[in-house]
């Protein structure tokens, strides 16, 4: 840390946390008394990880020099004969991997770099996990992973959680992701778990285990379709050795809350998103790696915003699959001028939500430098500046008002000395946001839903998903199930006298009247009963119950529903008599525990 410069201060800090640390072992448990450590820090130190960065970047110097040397040769990366990258390591924590040409001399100098770091550092590699891995084919193989004191790997591997020289396409690589979903969805779980339960594990699930391979590989259509059954079976219950009834389509459960979904997102719409950061994340990036070896094989687009098209039959498939994304990225993205040196002024959005060459297709024609740049189009010598839009003539009475607008569109927008950013068109502060993008490719359910009382504070998920089911229709009642081809009289199971429907047992039976009279008596209302549930949700507005019971009133509707589903249920699938005394007294007293 001397020799990177950190002040005497510093030292003396971190020379006293690696050396007042003691240590306890227990010996057949049993404490075998303490012991001070000359360098080491205390298990869960936040200082470790910095400390051992710094550590690694005496390895990532050592092997620098060895390449200017001409020791180890790197990877070079080239284009046409234009600039050259040449990437000799790559550090990630305590994972590192070293690129050199297969020759014995070099896994050699390779050794002795090893040698010396872990006697400097006193951190040991780990050869038992060390692995020579050829590229092509390789001549003495064995000998040369024999110079370095390790085994003998191959592609494809597996580095850092992702697949390393597999092809981008292939359906076994996603192996992996799928068995640890089948594992955490596992059929067997739903049964102990609620809805509200189930939807929290599927968000938590489809958030971490394929989320980071996603945001690198293109999903295959066959692994998507079986990684979102597996979300729907256990949502809904059932799978290959039973069936049930998925009720709401899974286009409307992946929508968002506020649309009658339940927030889950749509695995080849998230796919396409987390590939199109990278879009972003190219335009974003100044002097990072990987965009420069971007650069140097594909070469630069225009003025460094983009790379040219990847086209090659062999190691372009992975940046190939991510240009796919670039047309609706950069519909979603818009210019903010500075020098306006990296700006096309036709054909770039820079000024409104349309490119000049669409708002004024006429004059576009006409202009001399279609390609120019806003900076080539401002002069500055125009007093403070102001725009020279260079047309080869002069304009056509029927012209001038075209002109004119264009004028207007152009009076509020001046060239600086900042430099041109790009700024994501729905993201705040014009960043790239995964939700706002995910909204930008996703179609919108257009139908109003009431979400506001359904998804109500401190009432059970359950009896939320109970009601947006029924909001939307699809609760499985007897007429339903006919429909379904189910075989039987359809006589409602709480009144007798009318066919079962959602609407029904929910609004209109005789019965649940007495529980929507025993509210509307409490609270002195008087209210003409919409025909459909839907309508109930959306007119149970409350505005003159005070504040104080509006929490109480909002859920209303929730416990009359679960109270007057569960009773239904006992009564199909138990049997028994209604008896109406102890349906009031539940539900009043779930009521009055809310309360």
């Amino acid at each position: 840390m001397q020799k990177m410069g950190f002040g005497q201060k510093w030292l003396d800090w971190m020379r006293s946390c690696v050396s007042i640390a003691k240590f306890l072992v227990m010996v057949n448990g049993t404490p075998a008394g303490f012991f001070s450590s000359s360098k080491g820090l205390r298990q869960g130190d936040p200082l470790s990880p910095y400390l051992f960065i710094m550590g690694m970047e005496v390895l990532s110097v050592l092997i620098s020099k060895a390449v200017e040397g001409g020791f180890i040769s790197g990877c070079r990366i080239w284009r046409d004969r234009g600039q050259v990258v040449n990437i000799s390591h790559l550090l990630f924590a305590d994972d590192t991997i070293v690129f050199c040409e297969a020759k014995k001399e070099h896994l050699t100098h390779l050794s002795w770099i090893l040698f010396w770091f872990e006697a400097a550092s006193g951190l040991k590699i780990n050869l038992d996990k060390s692995e020579v891995i050829p590229v092509g084919e390789v001549e003495d193989l064995n000998e040369m992973a024999a110079e370095l004191g390790c085994r003998v790997g191959q592609l494809p591997t597996v580095y850092l959680g992702l697949p390393l020289g597999a092809s981008n396409k292939a359906i076994s690589v996603w192996d992996g992701v799928e068995e640890k979903v089948r594992r955490r969805l596992a059929l067997w779980k739903h049964q102990y778990i609620s809805k509200g339960g189930r939807i929290t594990l599927i968000k938590s699930t489809m958030a971490s285990m394929p989320l980071y391979q996603m945001s690198l590989f293109r999903l295959p259509k066959s692994v998507t379709r079986r990684l979102e059954k597996l979300q729907r079976d256990f949502l809904w219950g059932g799978g290959n050795l039973e069936r049930k009834a998925h009720l709401v389509k899974w286009e409307v459960v992946c929508g968002d809350k506020k649309k009658g979904g339940l927030g889950l997102r749509k695995l080849t719409c998230l796919n396409r998103v987390l590939l199109g950061k990278w879009i972003w994340r190219f335009v974003c990036a100044k002097e990072e790696l990987w965009k420069k070896v971007l650069e140097v094989k594909y070469g630069q687009g225009d003025f460094s915003w983009r790379t040219r098209r990847a086209n090659g039959a062999f190691g372009v498939g992975l940046w190939k699959e991510i240009l796919k994304e670039s047309d609706w990225c950069w519909e979603n993205m818009e210019f903010k001028v500075g020098k306006g040196n990296k700006i096309r002024f036709w054909t770039d959005q820079w000024c409104g939500s349309h490119v000049l060459a669409r708002r004024f297709p006429l004059l576009y024609a006409l202009a001399v430098q279609r390609n120019a740049t806003v900076g080539e189009m401002w002069d500055q010598n125009l007093g403070q500046g102001g725009w020279n839009l260079r047309f080869p003539r002069d304009f056509n009475d029927w012209e001038l008002d075209m002109v004119s607008r264009l004028l207007d569109v152009l009076r509020e927008q001046r060239v600086t000395l900042e430099e041109d950013v790009v700024l994501w068109k729905e993201g705040k502060g014009g960043l790239f946001k995964v939700k706002k993008a995910y909204n930008s490719l996703t179609s919108p359910i257009d139908a109003a839903f009431p979400i506001s009382n359904i998804w109500v504070d401190n009432v059970p998920t359950k009896m939320a998903f109970f009601a947006l089911e029924a909001a939307w229709g699809k609760v499985l009642t007897l007429d339903r199930l006919q429909r379904r081809g189910w075989q039987f009289p359809n006589c409602c199971f709480l009144c007798g006298c009318e066919e079962e429907s959602i609407n029904h047992f929910l609004i209109h039976c005789t019965v649940v009247r007495i529980l929507w009279d025993i509210i509307l008596g409490l609270f002195s209302a008087q209210w003409v009963f919409p025909e459909s549930v839907k309508e109930v949700l959306f007119s149970w507005k409350g505005s003159f119950v005070g504040k104080k019971r509006k929490k109480v009133w909002k859920s209303i509707p929730l416990y009359i529903f679960w109270t007057i589903w569960k009773e239904r249920n006992r009564l199909a699938f138990r049997g028994g008599v209604l008896e109406i005394q102890k349906l009031k007294i539940s539900f009043v007293c779930n009521l009055w525990g809310l309360g």
